[in-house]
C-alpha cells in the first residue's frame, strides 16, 4: 500500500473516530525543521494512531513514540506495519510518566495531555542531546488560551488555565530560548541555551 494512501486513510479514520492528529501546517513545519536542523532521531510523547509518527519516519528519520491508550496503540502498530516503517519507528505502549528511556534525541515532540507540558519537559529533558530542541503542539488549544475567564465548562477552564500557567512558566525559565509559532494550533519551540 502506498504511503500517501495510508496517510489519507489515517486522516479519514481520525476524523470519523474523533481522534486528534497533528494539523498539516504544524506537521509540515516540523518536518522542514527536522530537515533544516540535521535532526537524526526524534522522541514523540503522544502517538495516537501514529499519524505524525509515520509522516516524520517516512522522511528517513528514526522516531520513538509513546502512547498509553491501548486502542490507539494497536491502531498505531497496524499503521506502522502497513507503512512498512518498522525499522524507523519504535512504539512504546505505556504511560509516558512510567516510561524510562536511556537514549538521547535531537528533537522531542510533546503532543499529549496538554495540562502536563511542564511535567513532560521535566521528565524527558535528560533525553535531549546537547543543543537539542523540544517542540510542543496545540499551545493555543483551539484559540482558547488567554480566554480562560470566558470558558463556562469548569474542566475545560481548568485545562486552559494550566496551559496559560505553563506559558508563564516558560517566560520565567532560563534554560531554553522560547519561540512561539502561530502555525496550526500553535507551536512552542524550546532550544537549549
Amino acid at each position: 500500500m502506498h504511503i500517501n494512501k495510508i496517510i489519507q486513510d489515517m486522516e479519514i479514520f481520525a476524523r470519523k473516530e474523533n481522534i486528534p492528529i497533528m494539523q498539516e501546517s504544524s506537521l509540515l513545519f516540523i518536518i522542514e525543521y527536522i530537515k533544516n536542523n540535521n535532526i537524526k532521531n526524534v522522541l514523540e510523547i503522544g502517538t495516537a494512531i501514529a499519524y505524525s509518527t509515520i509522516r516524520i519516519a517516512s522522511n528517513g528519520i528514526k522516531i520513538t513514540s509513546i502512547e498509553r491508550d491501548e486502542t490507539r496503540y494497536k491502531e498505531a502498530v497496524k499503521n506502522v506495519e502497513l507503512a512498512k516503517l518498522k525499522n524507523e519507528v519504535t512504539l512504546i505502549k505505556k504511560d509516558a510518566f512510567e516510561t524510562n528511556i536511556e537514549e538521547k534525541y535531537d528533537l522531542i515532540i510533546i503532543d499529549a495531555a496538554k495540562g502536563k507540558n511542564k511535567d513532560f519537559i521535566e521528565k524527558f529533558e535528560k533525553n535531549l542531546n546537547p543543543g537539542g530542541t523540544i517542540i510542543i503542539d496545540n499551545i493555543d488549544f483551539h484559540g482558547l488560551v488567554g480566554k480562560s475567564s470566558e470558558i463556562k465548562s469548569r474542566n475545560l477552564r481548568s485545562l486552559v488555565r494550566k496551559i496559560e500557567n505553563f506559558l508563564t512558566y516558560l517566560e520565567e525559565q532560563t534554560k531554553y530560548t522560547v519561540e512561539k509559532k502561530n502555525i496550526g494550533d500553535g507551536l512552542i519551540i524550546l532550544k537549549e541555551e
